[in-house]
């Protein structure tokens, strides 16, 4: 039990310094300021099958207070479902200057990025803002984060995100998760350790530094791309900034399969970028530690005390941070964050024992930094593969 104390002590500590991270950028000015400029830009929006609520997401972003932008939705099937999505979106907004690319790509591993490849072609501006299709934003979005690129030195910006609108037990889970250890891991990494932590929901960076890391083309085979970029714009001595102003991720009707399959995923991420310092995630998990210690220590009165007060703690520090964020949450659904973390504790083992991912019907390799590999289909690999592994595939 000492070392679980020890082990609580150093979290209790780091709940607080995320605390104070997330109230730091929660409570700074500036998401409203004008700039003197607003230049251009061409907003990239990769399509594929029905997020949730994705007319309304499409929508909000054709109602920006931004006076030149253009909107490219991209797609690589025009019996997508989302096509339709699109076409309703462009025909009840003439106006706008939408446009929808449908062409088959295939020259990386990462669909998203295959998506990309053929809208960035089209973009007429000189800034490019990357936008998931499960986003949706404020009016003053497009203004408030191309302030920052008044600054010549700031290669790209992203964005806080908040997780809206759970309706089922997988999207509470993964709104939850979004609005406690996402948005408290990214705002320590990036205020107090100078390790900026680029999200791919929104990137905004000039198309003249995406050129001199080599283009899209350069993280086609990357899954995670989001990162990539960021590191590499940084590497070129670009400042990359995390907005204050927040954006919504909409999570609605998720299956609690769906939400596993993604963090997963996340996971195998984490251990191939950051290797020994994923570590650190399972020893500052401090609702799942407790729960290990209630498990391998005779139950008792004390244990269980022990468990109840770490999860008292922890739905607290949720709340605290979800409440900054105006995530809109329900109260009880805060009652859930220890059942999330548990569930998350035991998914931090996966990718010790595989590195594998089936993405949309492709079973890939994961490797350093993430790189993708086509995995063998035949011989003595796939044998291993389908006996040791295949219980901890992922899928997209």
């Amino acid at each position: 039990m000492p070392v679980f104390l020890v082990l609580i002590v150093v979290v209790i500590a780091l709940y607080l310094l995320e605390m104070l991270a997330v109230r730091s950028y929660t409570s700074a000015p500036g998401s409203d300021i004008v700039p003197h400029a607003c230049p251009p830009v061409s907003i990239l929006k990769p399509l594929k099958g029905l997020e949730d609520c994705l007319f309304d997401n499409l929508e909000s972003f054709c109602n920006l207070d931004y006076p030149v932008y253009e909107i490219i939705f991209t797609l690589q099937d025009q019996n997508d479902p989302a096509y339709k999505v699109a076409r309703k979106i462009k025909d009840k907004y003439r106006s706008k200057d939408i446009s929808i690319i449908v062409e088959p790509c295939d020259e990386g591993l990462n669909p998203k990025v295959n998506n990309l490849i053929p809208a960035y072609k089209m973009a007429q501006y000189g800034l490019i803002l990357i936008s998931d299709s499960n986003v949706r934003v404020e009016k003053d979005y497009l203004t408030a984060i191309s302030r920052h690129m008044e600054d010549p030195n700031v290669g790209l910006v992203s964005n806080l995100i908040r997780g809206i609108s759970a309706k089922t037990f997988g999207a509470a889970m993964e709104n939850l998760h979004l609005n406690s250890f996402v948005a408290g891991s990214v705002c320590v990494l990036d205020k107090y350790l100078d390790m900026p932590c680029v999200v791919g929901k929104s990137m905004l960076m000039r198309s003249v530094d995406l050129e001199a890391i080599g283009g899209f083309t350069s993280v086609k085979d990357f899954l995670a791309e989001d990162y990539i970029i960021g590191q590499r714009i940084h590497a070129l001595g670009k400042k990359v900034v995390l907005s204050n102003h927040l954006i919504n991720n909409v999570n609605e009707y998720w299956g609690i399969g769906r939400f596993i399959n993604r963090h997963t995923r996340w996971g195998k991420l984490r251990w191939q970028i950051g290797g020994i310092k994923y570590l650190s995630e399972l020893f500052t998990n401090a609702v799942f530690m407790a729960f290990i210690a209630m498990l391998i220590m005779p139950l008792s009165t004390a244990t269980v005390l022990f468990a109840a007060a770490v999860s008292s703690l922890k739905i607290a520090h949720d709340i605290y941070i979800g409440t900054r964020l105006r995530s809109g949450l329900s109260p009880l659904l805060y009652l859930l964050s220890p059942v999330k973390d548990i569930i998350i504790g035991f998914i931090w083992f996966v990718p010790i024992v595989s590195n594998t991912v089936n993405w949309r019907g492709n079973r890939y390799i994961i490797g350093e930094l993430s790189a993708l590999s086509p995995m063998p289909e035949t011989g003595l690999w796939i044998l291993i593969y389908r006996l040791l592994r295949a219980p901890f595939d992922v899928s997209r």
